[in-house]
């Protein structure tokens, strides 16, 4: 019921996921990520254990090959389940189960997976991974929803559209973006306007806060806007409207 990229940035070293799908909520169960340890998303009849137990798996260090198989392996319902992993070391395995509606499956290139059940067909797949890979000129981010509206414009989910979201970890446990679209008629079409907002305050506020090596973050209120402000005008200026 949902197609979505998985991806691992080798410049940045960041992680994330961007999903849409003709569904209520997902950004709310699908995408699971951490930074310095990877991504994966858990689709079609989703297993939420997937992403529990596959973001265990990623913090031991173990392979994405590995991942899937253990947590495939436990869930009698692995035929109607579909599963991608991108570990941190950039490794990528995949699942797509032989019950999930049709069209399904997955492709995949260095550093990024796209995986879908229930589309148009597999042009759908195709788009979005093809876009991915030709926009390297682009931020991370919108280069992820850039390639979801590729997938969208090659047929998408073959019931509709309802939500979709995009979530991107950096250096920290939490993501440094998450954006989620729960009900639209034009999902991919909010999320971009959100995307855009977004990095006017909330991602600088964000990247000021507090993390592992700075554990109170930036404190003093003036520090803070000027931090957000100046980020604010350099971005605008590089992404004019």
């Amino acid at each position: 019921m949902t197609w979505s990229i998985v991806a691992r940035d080798p410049a940045t070293g960041a992680y994330a996921v961007a999903v849409t799908t003709c569904a209520f909520g997902v950004g709310a169960r699908v995408p699971y990520g951490g930074g310095r340890l990877g991504a994966l998303a858990t689709q079609a009849f989703m297993n939420p254990y997937y992403g529990v137990d596959g973001m265990k798996l990623l913090q031991e260090g173990r392979p994405a090959d590995e991942i899937v198989a253990i947590v495939t392996a436990a869930d009698e319902g692995v035929d109607i389940r579909q599963m991608h992993v991108i570990d941190r070391e950039g490794r990528i395995a995949a699942h797509t189960g032989r019950g999930c509606v049709d069209w399904a499956g997955h492709v995949s290139a260095p550093n990024v997976s796209v995986a879908g059940n229930m589309l148009a067909g597999p042009e759908v797949v195709a788009a979005t991974l093809r876009t991915y890979e030709a926009s390297h000129h682009l931020d991370f981010d919108d280069r992820l929803i850039t390639a979801l509206e590729a997938g969208q414009v090659a047929g998408g989910d073959k019931r509709g559209k309802q939500s979709a979201a995009i979530r991107v970890w950096t250096t920290e446990a939490y993501p440094a973006i998450d954006i989620r679209v729960d009900d639209s008629p034009e999902p991919l079409v909010e999320l971009r306007r959100l995307w855009r907002v977004a990095h006017q305050r909330y991602i600088p506020f964000t990247a000021n806060g507090p993390t592992r090596v700075r554990p109170a973050g930036v404190l003093d209120m003036a520090e803070l806007d000027a931090n957000c402000s100046a980020y604010a005008r350099d971005w605008n200026a590089r992404h004019p409207a």
